[in-house]
This record gives C-alpha cells, structure tokens and sequence, in this order.
C-alpha cells in the first residue's frame, strides 16, 4: 500500500509514519524545502532509505497543498490512504494562524486527495471540536458542539465540518483527546496540556516534603491519552474494513477530574499530594458579575499573571480547568476488540512521562543558569571591593566577563585589586570612594554614568559593624551615626543615582548585602542591625514602586562570615563562620535567580520565631547574649590577650551556625 501523510514529520506523525511502514508500504510525506533535511533525520529513525519515505515538496497553506504539476502525475490514483494530521495543536496559538493551518490547510488537504484520486481520506481531528458541550459528547454527534468561541474550538470544529461537507473521496474522521508522551518512553516534543502544570508540581516539591498534605482544585476531565495509543489505534481502524464515513474517540472514556490528573503526577514527581481539593461549584452561589469583578480587579490581574508566567502556564489554558465534556468511545471499541491494543491507565505510566519531561522539557533546562551567562558584557558595581565579600564577588564577575566597577576609600588597595583582576583577563574599572561621604557617593555615580552610560547590577557591599553592648554605648551615639551613614545613606544614595539610567533601560538588579542579625534581632548589633534594617525596608518599598519596571531587589541576610570586619572579635576565631567565596556565591546566586530573598535556614525559623513567639525568641538571644562577652576593644581594654572559649560556647555557636553574637 502507499501512504500520503501530511504533518508526518510532526509527533503524532513521526509515530504513525513508523506503524505503516512496518505494513510494507511506501510513504509519501508532505514538507516544505526548508524541512527536508528533517525528514532524512527521520529517516535515520525509522530505519528507512528514500525509496520508502519519499518527500513530496509543498505548504498546508497552498491550494492543492503545493504539490508540484510532476509529483501529482506521478503520484495520481497510487495512494490507497491519505492521513491529513497537520494542523495547530495549541491553545496559545493566534486565531489568524489556527485559521490559515487548520481550516484552510484542511481545505487544501481534500483538495490534493481529490487530486491524487486517494482511496481513503483520515482527518485527524480533536476532541476540541466539541467546544464545551456539558455532558457525554458521542462519536455520531457534531453540529450539538457547544461554546465555540476559542479560536482553537472554533477552527477544529470547522476543520472537521469541511471534511464532512465537502470530502470528494471515502473519509474517516479521528478525535483524539490530549495526547502526551509514548506510554512506554515518555517521549514528547513540547510542553503542552497537563504538561503546563508540571512546573507547579515541581517548584511544590522543592518548597515542601512529599508527607506534607496541600490544598488544590477538583476541575472538570482532562482526557489524556499517550501517543502510542492513538498511533496504534489510528493505523488498525484506518486498515479496518467498512468504516468511511465514521468518527472515531481516541480517548479515556472514564478520565479523570483535573485534582486526579494533579495527584497522579505528583507522586510520579515525589511531590506532596493535594490532600483536600475545592471544586469551583462550592462558589457557585456568588453571582457571576462579581466573579468577573473580583477576577477583573488589577491587583488580582496583575498577581494571576506574574504567577501564570513563573509557572509557564498560558492565561488561556486556565478556562478549560472546569473542562465539562466526557467523550463515549463506542465505535473505536468496537473495531479494536480482539485486535489488543488497549488503553493504558494513566497511573501505570505517569512515572515514564514525568522522567521524560524533567529531563528532556523542563523549560529551566534551557535557561542559561550560570553566572556568566548573566552579566557577561554588563555593568556591575560592587563597592568595598578590596576585601572579604566585596572581593570575592568582585573576582567571580571578572572572570564571568563582567564590566566590572568597583570602588574602596583606599586608592593604593583599590589599585592592587584591580591590576590582580585585570592579569586573570577581567575588565576592571577601578573609582575611588568613600561611600559614607554623600558627594562622594554622588561624584561615583556621575563618573560611572559618564564613563559606562549605565549600570546593570549594583551589589551594595561596603558596610560598618560595630559589635558592642547597649550598656556601653551610652556615650557613643556616634557609633549609630556612622554605621547608619555608611550601610544606609551610602547604599541608599548609590541606590538613587543609578536607578533612573535602570528604569530608562527597564533592567537593573540591586543586591544588598544585609545580615542575619535583622532576623534574629542579634544583641550587641544594635547599630548595625538597624542600619541594616532601614535598607530593608527602603528596598521593599522601591521594589513595589519598580516591579512592573524589571528593577529589582535581593537582600541578602549574610550569617557570619570570616572578614577583616570581624577580626578584631577575637572569640570568632572558634566558631563557625562561612568563607568570603561561600557568600561570594550566595552574591552570584543572587545576581542570577534574582530572589526576593536569600537567608539560611535558621536566618528564616528565627524570624518566625519572633514572629509568633516574639518572647521565646526574646530568650534565646538573651541566652546568648549572656553567654559571649563584649570585646575587649568594646570594653575599652588594651588587652590583646585572646579569650577563652568554653566547650559549652563553642557548643551552642556550632548549633546556631553563622548568628552574631
């Protein structure tokens, strides 16, 4: 037999071109010149030469599909079956293009099988081309379709009334439901149906363990069906005697509700289980116009879109959640009884298609996630670059290709850093600064203005802290003016002056480095936790104002961290401390991922803590307190003798790892 297959290089076809040549038959496939190489990759696959899968140059959106005057000679009357299953399998396409591809190109389709004088017409439909019709949708039924108005709805139905209006030749019709991946490999080619809410899934998983019940949503019935039982079913009832003129279900007739579809990829994922879910007629006594109100409100617009878009998820596919269609699928089980090719229960084979995607089409697998891919080529200032964090970070963006800024009071050790940096191949602008001085802050901001035109990321780093007791400070109030004027003032004024050139461009990142202490209200840093605090709450403020800019902020809740600033507290020496290339890398991260956030994981319970249990939280740091003297320099002693520390100081540093005390 000769086959003549339009769409047979894409997924459904690459399949079905496989089963008919395993009949013995030749294979004619439709494709555009620039596609011809991809059907000799196919080839390679399918274990065929060019004798057995010929190419017939031509576009679905041609009259007569484009068939060339010599092909269709050649060809006329020696195709015993021709599968038209090119068409727009997505919801997110525009109406001009699934018009001109799926009416239009149907058109063409019966225009070429009458042409080529084909025994048989198989038109791959959808079960779309039942719009939403509210209750069981039969095989012999198609002008009761409901709720056309998608484009997608619309142009399959359409597509399927042309062939049933106006086929010239024998047709079959097939309605498959939401096909995914091969049951046994869980090959896919895009990211489509329930495989939108896979990223859901997985950023669930992270957040959560799998014990840990959630809450979801109940829906109508998604109606999935793996590839490989469409292809099979598709080939035998093609080749089964007596059925033109019939449709044909290539569906779960008992699908499940989307909370199942949900739960059965979340154990195939190792995510938690959606333990309670709520189906949308609970709301059902609310009357619709305040519904659409409260959908309509910007802030409840503008929060679904930003979490449609991190979780990929198109706004349209949200209005088939409540999907009221089940789909009866007499006729195709009638034709494969005895034939064994059967349904697989989506349970059995989840797993496959999880794997397959986490692997192959997780959509942050093709996100350049490495530091160079982010700031090569861009303008990053990091201020108290001669030193501990700041130079770290200052090393990591030189050797990413960054045009790196960065700035220090001192001009020989600014000089040392960036002549070291530029020897290793980075670009280095080095400016001189006292970032407490507000004129001098400015005149930095105007010299790198001048001489880069704008900044891409600003990592506030340059800071002062001052570990002393309250009940040493009294006489120090300018302990708490000069901390606040260089952690505050100086980051807020940097802060200032770049900011229009970012919202100019509509790009910028501003990382402050801030320190655990503002979570765990860290005694003895009282001076540098509230300085610390401050831009804090300065950058919630301005992130709010420039979210929909792309300015964005990353505080950075640093736990203790082994520095110039922390030497001269000698009983640091025996607790734990992360290196500057550890925060260097939570620096890096940031730049990157570019979170709200990023603390370690006692930084967070402690400020829970505080939060719900302010006075046990009160206790603890107390403890603490108590347990770790003031400095010697704090205490206003000379003494260079290093302290002692006690197996029980030691003991508790260790267990709250990186907190100040």
């Amino acid at each position: 037999m000769n086959y003549f297959l339009t769409g047979g290089t894409g997924f459904i076809g690459r399949f079905l071109v496989e089963k008919l040549l395993a009949r013995g038959g030749t294979v004619y496939v439709l494709v555009r010149e620039q596609s011809v190489d991809k059907l000799d990759r196919l080839r390679e696959r399918w274990g065929a030469d060019a004798d057995r899968v010929r190419a017939v140059t031509g576009d679905l959106a041609s009259p007569g599909l484009g068939i060339q005057e010599s092909q269709l000679n050649e060809l006329k009357g020696n195709i015993d079956h021709f599968f038209h299953l090119a068409a727009i399998y997505d919801m997110g396409a525009d109406e001009d293009t699934q018009q001109v591809a799926n009416i239009e190109g149907t058109r063409n389709a019966l225009t070429a099988a009458k042409n080529l004088e084909a025994g048989c017409f198989h038109h791959v439909s959808s079960i779309a081309a039942a719009g939403l019709f509210r209750g069981t949708f039969r095989e012999d039924m198609f002008e009761e379709a409901e709720k056309l108005d998608h484009p997608y709805l619309q142009t399959k139905h359409e597509s399927e009334k042309v062939v049933r209006e106006s086929c010239a030749v024998p047709f079959r019709i097939y309605r498959p439901g939401m096909v995914i991946g091969h049951s046994e490999t869980g090959e896919m080619d895009k990211v489509d149906g329930p495989y939108y809410f896979f990223k859901m899934i997985q950023k669930i998983r992270h957040a959560l363990p799998q014990w840990v019940p959630t809450i979801g949503i109940e829906g109508g019935r998604l109606n999935i069906v793996p590839v490989d039982y469409v292809v099979n079913a598709m080939d035998h009832i093609a080749h089964a005697a007596g059925e033109d003129g019939r449709c044909f279900h290539l569906v779960d007739p008992e699908a499940h509700k989307v909370g199942e579809v949900l739960n059965i990829f979340s154990d195939a994922g190792h995510a938690p289980r959606m333990a309670m879910r709520i189906d949308s007629r609970m709301f059902g006594f609310i009357p619709p116009f305040i519904r659409q109100s409260l959908k309509n409100l910007p802030p409840v617009k503008r929060l679904t879109s930003a979490v449609l878009d991190d979780l990929g998820i198109p706004p349209s596919v949200m209005s088939f959640l409540n999907y009221p269609t089940r789909f009866d699928a007499r006729e195709t089980e009638r034709v494969l009884k005895g034939s064994g090719i059967e349904l697989p229960r989506l349970e059995d084979y989840a797993s496959v298609i999880w794997d397959f995607w986490e692997r192959n089409l997780d959509p942050d697998l093709f996100k350049d996630r490495t530091l160079k891919g982010t700031v090569e080529g861009r303008v990053c200032v990091v201020t108290g670059a001669t030193s501990g964090i700041g130079l770290a970070v200052a090393e990591k963006l030189a050797e990413a290709g960054a045009i790196l800024v960065i700035g220090a009071r001192t001009r020989e050790t600014l000089d040392e850093v960036a002549a070291s940096l530029e020897a290793k191949g980075g670009n280095v602008h080095a400016y001189q600064c006292d970032f407490a001085d507000m004129e001098d802050c400015d005149r930095f901001v105007k010299t790198v203005l001048d001489n880069h035109g704008k900044v891409d990321v600003l990592v506030n780093n340059a800071g002062r802290s001052i570990r002393r007791s309250l009940a040493l400070s009294f006489d120090r109030f300018h302990d708490f003016e000069r901390t606040m004027q260089l952690n505050y003032f100086g980051s807020i004024r940097l802060i200032m002056g770049f900011a229009p050139s970012m919202l100019e461009s509509n790009r910028g990142h501003v990382v402050n480095i801030s320190s655990i202490g503002v979570l765990t209200n860290a005694p003895r840093f009282s001076a540098y936790v509230a300085s610390k605090s401050a831009l804090d709450a300065f950058s919630r403020c301005a992130a709010a104002e420039w979210s929909d800019r792309n300015v964005t902020f990353t505080t950075i809740n640093m736990p203790l961290v082994k520095t110039p600033m922390i030497a001269p507290t000698k009983i640091y020496d025996s607790v734990p401390t992360l290196t500057p290339d550890e925060a260097a890398q939570m620096v890096a991260d940031a730049i990157v991922y570019r979170p709200k956030r990023i603390a370690t994981r006692l930084g967070i319970f402690a400020q829970v803590l505080h939060a719900l249990a302010p006075k046990m939280g009160e206790i603890v740091m107390n403890t603490g307190y108590r347990m770790f003297p003031d400095s010697a320099a704090a205490a206003g002693s000379k003494s260079a003798e290093k302290p002692k520390v006690s197996t029980e100081q030691v003991a508790f540093a260790a267990v709250m790892r990186g907190i100040y005390w």
